[in-house]
């Protein structure tokens, strides 16, 4: 393993889950299966154990036994805030995965899953990005709209006129950077369509999440999409 390989748990309570996984990863240059747990808790000891610096990335089962994924990703995010979390769902959404929003997981995707949105999912997330199944959107989108947006908090959907009031505060590139995140493009694909440099991609990104207090680019996609971006 180099210093620069992406170090990733798995936390599912299938054995045979976790298994077929690694064994996906284990071919991949670049991103290296540190750590195994059968469920919440077991994971977060695992993250404790090994220390600062020790897992990039967490690939999160939402529905388990003991410590759902949901409460052991916003343990993660509160008490490891360096390490990113993609949840892994068996159905496009249920409340597991709403839930997963409003903890802080920066990607989602489904298990059936092809191996190449594995990978690439994990490469976008720990580059800072995130990833979420098309599926997955267009669902949490559709509950949104129809009044069921548990996964944005429960006061967040009654701040829309304070967040357009935000909205008007971005500069036109900065409204081009968010369009461009609610396509789920990366950083490096903004950089070559807009014209700039990946850093002043990064400084964009970090004004738009600011100035609309998001918290990350998943609710970012989704802020875009309920304004019509």
């Amino acid at each position: 393993m180099s210093a620069e390989d992406i170090r990733v748990m798995l936390v599912d309570d299938q054995e045979l889950i976790r298994t077929g996984f690694k064994l996906v990863l284990l071919g991949e240059p670049g991103i290296d299966v540190i750590a195994e747990a059968a469920d919440g808790a077991a994971a977060l000891e695992q993250l404790e154990a090994l220390g600062t610096n020790g897992c990039d990335l967490v690939l999160m089962d939402v529905r388990m036994p003991g410590m759902n994924g949901v409460d052991a990703t916003a343990e993660i995010v509160r008490r490891f805030p360096d390490v990113r979390v993609v949840v892994l769902t068996t159905f496009d959404l249920d409340e597991y995965a709403t839930g997963a929003i409003q903890a802080g997981a920066s990607g989602f995707l489904l298990k059936d899953a092809r191996p190449t949105e594995l990978i690439d999912a994990i490469r976008r997330v720990a580059a800072g990005d995130a990833a979420m199944a098309p599926s997955v959107t267009r669902r949490l989108l559709d509950q949104l709209r129809t009044g069921g947006g548990a996964g944005l908090g429960a006061g967040e959907t009654a701040d829309l006129p304070a967040r357009d009031t935000a909205l008007e505060a971005l500069t036109d590139r900065e409204l081009d950077v968010l369009r461009l995140i609610a396509e789920g493009k990366n950083n490096a694909e903004i950089s070559a369509e807009l014209y700039l440099s990946e850093s002043t991609v990064k400084t964009h990104v970090g004004r738009v999440l600011a100035k609309l207090q998001l918290r990350d680019r998943v609710h970012a996609v989704i802020f875009a999409k309920q304004h019509g971006l």
